[in-house]
């Protein structure tokens, strides 16, 4: 007989992730790098295990590949378990009906037997591309001390912002009384952080409601939440003040990554008390050389450094050679910076070759825009490469 879990996690990390561009054209957003050493999926898996919760579905629909591959067993997360553990949840073909996911209820609808399978008390509803520390064992309890059928973490924002998100209307008790997505003339700044803990019975029922709906958009903030608000339910908000971001676009995700930077950074991935696991590669300790200047930096593992580092975050392997200069920018894994070449205010994606002085981006102070570059890609010597250009193709040298 199957054991009881209270909680499982269902971590949605199907999304394309459009807005990335050139980083997410061969991977599922989640799957992107992050931080030197990690990559986004890593936030919401340590977060479980650090809150207790050791039995997630994962979610996958684009470009699953790397993403599948980077999980595996969930070792690095404490996830290789007999009973529970990480679980990779893609499309499939049933008898009734053939389908991809059209939208996240429906998703988590096509996995109910996934769920009922532990006959779970709670069910925790994650996003797979957001950066933050949080302890879901602090909701959970807050869910249950409301007697909510659904709790929704939220989180401030500025309100020139908040058409962008789910908005909650809440009461003193914080209670909800309204839900509009992304609405055009929101009434609080109160945005949903897309992670809800529903009561399991009141779910299971209302996405199989969604599903027999045939103007359902199969979406919890436009249709699930909404008809539990109709229905009288009791939905409360959960809220957040720690460090949070939607790394969905360019700026977002530049922005993110030089939080990390700092003797007081923004957001504290070194923190013991909440450690963030990722599955390390196998790489040398990094060597910086004689002359080599290297301020206010991540560097990860196997990184060789011989020229100029400043104010920027490298993932492993990457080579910065003498006379090159680094400046403002996100490298990733395996990327080499031939002598003389100028990298500055720029996203590098993986295996990207940048020749012998060529400059790629332009000074942040200058307002031209994050120039990125799509993975494996190659730079020309003595090639230019605008601030703000987007690139998946190769540019030759002059």
């Amino acid at each position: 007989m199957i054991r009881k879990k209270e909680c499982v996690a269902m971590l949605l990390a199907g999304g394309q992730g459009s807005r990335l561009y050139a980083l997410t054209n061969d991977i599922a957003k989640p799957a992107v790098a992050f931080g030197a050493k990690y990559r986004i999926i890593d936030f919401p898996l340590s977060n479980c295990i650090n809150s207790g919760i050791d039995t997630v579905g994962v979610l996958t629909q684009y470009e699953p590949l790397e993403l599948n591959e980077y999980i595996g067993n969930g070792q690095p997360w404490d996830l290789d378990r007999v009973y529970g553990g990480v679980h990779i949840l893609s499309p499939y073909q049933a008898k009734k009906k053939q389908s991809w996911f059209e939208g996240t209820a429906n998703a988590i609808y096509q996995n109910l037997h996934f769920m009922k399978k532990y006959d779970p008390d709670y069910v925790l509803i994650l996003s797979g591309d957001h950066i933050y520390k949080m302890n879901y064992a602090e909701m959970l309890r807050a869910h249950k001390a409301t007697g909510a059928d659904c709790t929704i973490a939220a989180i401030e924002v500025p309100m020139k912002e908040a058409s962008r998100f789910g908005i909650l209307n809440t009461n003193a008790d914080g209670s909800i009384y309204g839900f509009e997505e992304k609405p055009k003339n929101p009434k609080s700044n109160l945005a949903s952080m897309g992670i809800y803990i529903f009561t399991a019975s009141k779910l299971f029922a209302y996405l199989e409601a969604d599903d027999a709906d045939p103007n359902s958009s199969k979406d919890f903030g436009k249709d699930v939440l909404p008809a539990m608000l109709a229905a009288g339910e009791k939905l409360f908000s959960y809220r957040f003040e720690g460090y949070w971001k939607d790394v969905g676009t360019i700026s977002s995700l530049w922005e993110s990554n030089m939080d990390l930077l700092g003797k007081n950074p923004a957001f504290d991935v070194s923190a013991p008390d909440w450690k963030i696991h990722s599955r390390n590669p196998l790489a040398p300790p990094e060597y910086v050389g004689d002359g080599a200047v290297l301020e206010n930096s991540l560097v990860a593992l196997g990184c060789e450094i011989e020229g100029t580092v400043v104010n920027s975050v490298l993932a492993a392997s990457v080579v910065v050679e003498k006379g090159a200069t680094v400046r403002d920018s996100v490298i990733m894994a395996n990327t080499v910076i031939r002598s003389g070449a100028t990298v500055e205010y720029s996203i590098i994606d993986e295996n990207v070759t940048v020749e012998q002085g060529a400059q790629v981006g332009e000074p942040k102070a200058s307002g031209g825009g994050i120039a990125v570059l799509g993975r494996g890609i190659v730079i020309g010597a003595g090639a230019r490469v605008g601030g703000g250009s987007i690139l998946d193709k190769d540019v030759k040298g002059v």
